[in-house]
């Protein structure tokens, strides 16, 4: 078969036989040896722009593989500075990675995945929330033309935290991702991703420990471990990190700290033996604080305990149990994102 004769999927395809079925005869045909000097005097005008091959645009006769609907398209970890509101009103900026994506028809070769920067680009100077999101979204549907889109605004987050004893004072970092969905038939879902870095001290331990030294005599410490509740909220009206910092504190205590004097060290050394918990206690005691709140509607715990006894982390995974909701079905890549960092 000659390579006339091979079908536009075939890898022979001439780039000649691509330009002419997309372009036409005018510019394909206008092909000249390529010269190796930059071009400083090219005007590009709008005949030029449209002699330009656009081979994502192009006929369905172009798609490889199977001509399948795909979910998701788009592009990751673009990042730029965008300012967030805060919970007393004042706000922020933050760099911020984002992860946008729309969903593709089986008919289309492809997107234009410049359009997606473009569009988030047109919001860069407004003040971001999860409520914001949604007109970004709208933009997205619009310029690309699609069913689905869904955008992820991944930061790290600062808040205030007092020492417990000395009263310092440091800027806690928190790892936080907000999402939005918006469908085809215009729902839109706004969620939170965050990280609470906590300490978890073994109970079994703790009672190990108290036994030697009661019978024995044996001085003892008992093991304890840096630990990641990843905590993924799905809710109704606006929800600040701020809230979520408070309610897994409220839960686990046992926050992670940031500038320590001694008289600090010992209060944690106490906070620690106060509130002693396995993993399993630790994503039960979120459930009990997440369920309570009435403008969460679903929700998933992730918690690992990077042991510092075993060489292997303990996991749990822990949902609402909403229909349609969150799933306890976690990647690896999820759990080894929770482990240490």
């Amino acid at each position: 078969m000659s390579n006339q004769e091979q079908t536009h999927g075939s890898p022979a395809v001439t780039k000649d036989v691509v330009a002419r079925e997309i372009m036409g005869e005018k510019y394909s045909n206008s092909y000249a040896p390529p010269i190796r000097i930059y071009d400083r005097e090219l005007t590009v005008n709008e005949e030029y722009i449209s002699s330009l091959p656009d081979l994502q645009n192009g006929p369905s006769s172009l798609i490889q593989g199977a001509p399948v609907a795909i979910q998701q398209v788009g592009i990751h970890n673009f990042r730029l500075p965008l300012t967030y509101k805060k919970r007393d009103g004042s706000t922020i900026e933050l760099e911020t990675s984002v992860t946008g994506s729309v969903s593709l028809e089986a008919h289309k070769k492809g997107i234009n995945m410049s359009r997606i920067m473009r569009s988030f680009y047109a919001h860069k100077d407004e003040t971001f929330s999860t409520n914001k999101i949604k007109d970004v979204l709208e933009t997205y549907k619009e310029n690309l033309m699609c069913f689905d889109s869904r955008i992820m605004l991944k930061i790290s987050y600062p808040i205030r935290q007092k020492s417990l004893r000395s009263d310092l004072e440091g800027y806690q970092y928190y790892d936080v991702v907000f999402e939005g969905n918006l469908t085809k038939e215009g729902d839109f879902e706004k969620y939170i991703h965050f990280d609470f870095i906590y300490s978890s001290a073994c109970p079994c331990s703790f009672e190990l420990s108290e036994h030697a030294e009661k019978y024995r005599n044996r001085a003892t410490v008992p093991h304890s471990q840096r630990s990641v509740a990843r905590v993924s909220v799905n809710f109704n009206e606006i929800l600040w990190v701020e809230d979520l910092q408070e309610l897994c504190l409220a839960a686990l205590q046992t926050e992670t700290q940031v500038i320590v004097k001694r008289e600090d060290e010992q209060a944690f050394a106490e906070m620690n033996a106060s509130y002693l918990k396995f993993v399993e206690d630790a994503v039960r005691l979120l459930f009990e604080k997440l369920n309570n709140e009435p403008n969460i509607k679903d929700f998933r715990i992730i918690a690992s305990h990077n042991e510092s006894l075993h060489s292997h982390n303990a996991v749990s995974v822990i949902v609402k149990g909403v229909e349609n909701g969150f799933t306890a079905g976690v990647a690896r890549d999820v759990f080894e994102s929770t482990g240490l960092r």
